[in-house]
């Protein structure tokens, strides 16, 4: 049976500006609010699929930022799209593709509304479109980034207690490295074997300073090293991973496929960060992972802090990973001050859980989202 075309006919672009509960500090910034780029495409059969391309601060960690994504999906893609079959979300995807170079975010949030649509279509949960989930809930890790050690260790007592989060990860990188190392190991030893202590660089480290760190990360019993050294020494990650003590997870470095290919060629990682929007959406993140499972290297599915749209869009494709060895770092929604679902999402048991709706699964709430968006305040 052939389906019958249904035409798009109308994508919307909104910036959402939302402040976050306490300062999110990072090697290349400090976050005190996060903008959220949703987008609402609008399709004859009355169905609306939604999408998310959110960056992390501003353009201090990539080449997109919010109001970029905006202004090049409303000026080159929604004008590409309006009038396209909005059955064949691939179809769409590889026009796009042909036409517009780079804009990884902007084409990530489009193809995530595109197949939200398609799976309310179809009456199915948008990860059945990427060949079934295999697990209904996914591992949550929580950042620790206030930057301030007796802060986060009581961050991290009061997330352990409410059966919120068992694993944390720390940002590091703006400080010098023997003060990071001594920041990390006492609050290794304030959890007591009760949470796993994961850290994140962010790329802020040379190669000399990852060697001396990695060896005392070891000896206090870290358990992953995300992105130490810059992305564009290739050559100095795949030292790192033969030399260190602690597994190497890759994030900066891949910004899809071709770029997952050749680190994994190279053995340059132990562990794949899959992000939807990094790769350049949920095809793209999928064949990511394809690779390092092909490749025997672990997934990790890693966030751009995003809202709950591209926080249930991660997890809808994640869910669907035949092994995610390392969890997820999905936490976005609750680093915000403002709920933007009817209902929010379900975080139990130290678990992110997904919904069993068709599409994403989710209700947004669009009198709040019209409350909070940019051009309305």
């Amino acid at each position: 049976m052939i389906a019958t075309p249904v035409k798009i006919e109308a994508v919307e672009t909104i910036l959402v500006d939302v402040p976050t509960i306490r300062p999110h500090r990072l090697s290349v910034a400090t976050m005190n609010c996060q903008t959220l780029v949703l987008v609402r495409i609008r399709c004859a059969d009355g169905i609306s699929g939604t999408g998310e391309g959110t960056t992390i601060g501003g353009l201090a960690y990539g080449e997109e930022s919010p109001e970029s994504i905006k202004t090049n999906i409303d000026t080159y893609f929604a004008p590409l799209l309006k009038g396209m079959d909005a059955t064949r979300p691939g179809a769409a995807m590889a026009k796009l593709r042909e036409l517009f170079q780079g804009n990884r975010f902007a084409k990530s949030a489009v193809e995530t509304a595109l197949f939200d649509a398609q799976a309310q279509r179809l009456g199915v949960p948008l990860s059945e479109l990427f060949g079934g989930r295999v697990r209904d809930s996914v591992e949550v890790a929580w950042t620790l980034a206030s930057g301030d050690t007796n802060r986060d260790i009581d961050e991290a007592e009061r997330v352990l207690e409410a059966r919120r989060h068992r694993v944390f990860k720390l940002k590091i990188g703006s400080r010098a490295v023997a003060d990071d190392v001594a920041h990390v190991v006492a609050i290794k030893k304030a959890l007591d074997g009760r949470g796993e202590v994961r850290v994140d660089v962010n790329q802020a480290w040379t190669e000399s300073e990852a060697i001396w760190a990695s060896s005392r990360f070891a000896d206090a019993g870290i358990s992953l090293i995300e992105q130490p050294i810059a992305a564009e020494n290739r050559a100095g990650l795949r030292r790192l991973t033969r030399l260190a003590r602690v597994p190497i997870m890759a994030d900066e470095v891949l910004h899809g496929p071709a770029d997952a290919f050749a680190i994994a060629s190279a053995r340059a990682a132990d562990v794949f960060a899959v992000k939807i929007a990094q790769s350049g959406g949920l095809t793209g993140a999928a064949s990511v992972a394809a690779i390092a499972l092909a490749a025997n290297i672990d997934l990790y599915g890693g966030t751009m802090l995003e809202g709950a749209v591209g926080t249930i869009a991660s997890a809808q494709l994640f869910s669907t990973f035949s092994d995610l060895k390392w969890g997820t770092e999905l936490f976005g929604p609750l680093l915000l001050t403002e709920e933007i679902l009817t209902e929010p999402l379900r975080y139990e048991n130290f678990a992110l859980h997904l919904p069993q709706g068709a599409g994403l699964g989710i209700a947004l709430d669009w009198d709040r989202i019209e409350h909070l968006r940019r051009d309305r305040r």
